[in-house]
């Protein structure tokens, strides 16, 4: 007659496990079965650690003998030894002592949505702390990349020899490239939004190819086959450039011994949905590589942040993570297909839109001339930065007052006397924000023209710009952005009786 423990085990929904007062299993109920999979469970009369990862094996053994003298030793979080079990599977397995005479009951939990679950939180913070570590760094660094151009400016209005003017230049450009990583990072963290505009697609693979093929280097050959159609999408131009990069460098890093990578370009329509891509009219942008291609285990953590299969040759994984964000920011689906010795095809879908309107670009509005004196109020902590910014100033022909700080500024309103013309001010500094300065100044006086700077805008992408009527100028920036983004407010002021 069947023992009534064993039946009772064997109809449980909870996988368990029954050994002997020798730690040899007795039974192995049909859940623990499903659970371990027919290469994981062990057989009648093994020991039970063959049921985990070797690696765990030694902490069992002792736990067995710990629940068969009587103890009651606490779980443990072990890895299954089916070499087929996901990566991430995790079981919570847990020895009791059962009925007094040696017997060990051991009762295995499946943990794997909850390690994974926890993973993902774990992620989650580590990518919030990166951001927000990535704002405070770009504030600093496009502060310094500011003070860089408008120093060069500077040196130029003073007059330079011809030779002197081109190396102004060149310092010029790598401060604006230097500014253009930082804004890549911060629409990498979210803490700013992407500057959406009208892409051509064609055009844009284009003119990224040679700086493509500097990438992959002379062994591997780069096809561009365009759909020679107006491809337009919806996004930020410097994000595009982004992703070719970062998906050709994985390219190169799957062909050491050279190969193959295609780009092309095209249009799809959908009627019905087709897997994740809703009916639409889209926009493909298609990068398929010759080489290794991706195993199968690991396609569906490809796309996460921090994961890499090249950890010790410098790999971040953050890549294709930031590849996903920019796609799913400009609304679109990427997917990818790979087989191991075929090569690895990515396909980029963006919601395809019209071309836009021609429009004549609109008259720039002038600045003061110089001598008409108008009175502005600078508000800016970093000092090299507050007192090259007021150099520009007073060469558009403002009148400048410095404040090293919002407090400064609000005392010196608070005191009485006639208002600025306008107040340009920073947005982070210490202590009171130049957002809350702006609003504490329009309390005193209405309608106040103001423009506010910043290197880093998640302090405005709450619609303070849109309903204070700010202008806004972003660091680093030249005189021209400046004195525009003044001009523009001024004009703005005296249309709404300001004055």
């Amino acid at each position: 007659m069947r023992d009534p423990l064993e039946a009772l085990l064997e109809a449980l929904p909870e996988a368990f496990a029954l050994l002997d007062p020798s730690g040899r299993v007795r039974l192995a109920n049909a859940a623990l079965r499903q659970l371990a999979g027919p290469g994981g469970t062990p057989e009648r009369g093994e020991g039970i650690e063959t049921l985990v990862a070797p690696r765990d094996r030694l902490a069992v053994a002792i736990r067995v003998a710990g629940a068969v003298s009587g103890q009651m030793p606490g779980s443990l979080l072990v890895h299954p030894a089916d070499p087929a079990a996901p990566a991430e599977a995790r079981w919570s397995l847990e020895c009791l002592p059962a009925m007094g005479d040696g017997q060990v009951l051991v009762r295995v939990q499946d943990r794997s949505i909850e390690r994974r679950a926890a993973e993902v939180a774990a992620t989650a913070a580590r990518l919030e702390a990166i951001g927000r570590l990535a704002g405070g760094i770009a504030h600093d660094f496009n502060n310094l990349l500011a003070i860089v151009l408008a120093a060069a400016e500077a040196a130029r209005q003073a007059g330079v020899t011809p030779s002197a003017g081109d190396e102004l230049g060149v310092v010029e450009g790598a401060a604006r490239r230097g500014a253009d990583l930082v804004r890549q990072l911060l629409g990498f963290a979210r803490q700013q939004p992407l500057l959406a505009k009208h892409v051509e697609l064609d055009t844009k693979v284009r003119a990224t190819a040679d700086m493509l093929r500097r990438l992959l280097g002379p062994g591997i050959a780069l096809e561009v086959v365009c759909e020679a159609a107006a491809n337009w999408l919806l996004a930020d131009p410097g994000q595009i450039d982004q992703i070719l990069l970062n998906l050709a460098a994985n390219a190169r890093q799957a062909m050491p011994e050279g190969g193959t990578l295609r780009i092309a370009t095209g249009t799809a329509t959908f009627a019905v949905p087709v897997g994740p891509l809703p009916p639409g009219r889209w926009v493909v942008l298609e990068v398929a590589d010759s080489g290794r291609g991706i195993p199968a285990e690991v396609l569906p953590n490809l796309f996460e942040p921090f994961f890499t299969t090249r950890p010790d040759q410098g790999g971040t994984g953050l890549g294709l993570a930031t590849v996903q964000g920019i796609v799913a920011q400009s609304q679109g689906y990427i997917t990818v297909d790979s087989e191991v010795g075929k090569g690895t095809r990515f396909r980029l879908f963006f919601p395809l839109v019209d071309a836009p309107e021609s429009q004549a670009a609109p008259k720039p509005v002038p600045a003061p001339n110089p001598g008409e004196g108008a009175a502005i109020w600078l508000v800016e902590d970093e000092a090299p930065l507050r007192r090259l910014t007021g150099l520009q100033l007073g060469r558009g022909g403002y009148q400048v007052r410095s404040f090293e700080d919002a407090e400064a500024a609000l005392d010196a309103a608070q005191q009485g006397g006639p208002p600025p013309a306008a107040v340009v001010t920073d947005v982070a500094m210490p202590g009171m924000d130049g957002v809350a300065l702006a609003g504490r100044l329009r309390a005193i006086w209405p309608r106040l023209p103001v423009v506010v700077m910043s290197g880093y805008a998640e302090k405005l992408a709450g619609g303070a710009l849109t309903e204070g009527g700010y202008g806004f100028v972003q660091k680093p920036f030249g005189a021209a952005d400046l004195l525009g983004s003044i001009a523009r407010v001024l004009t703005l002021g005296e249309a709404s009786g300001t004055g």
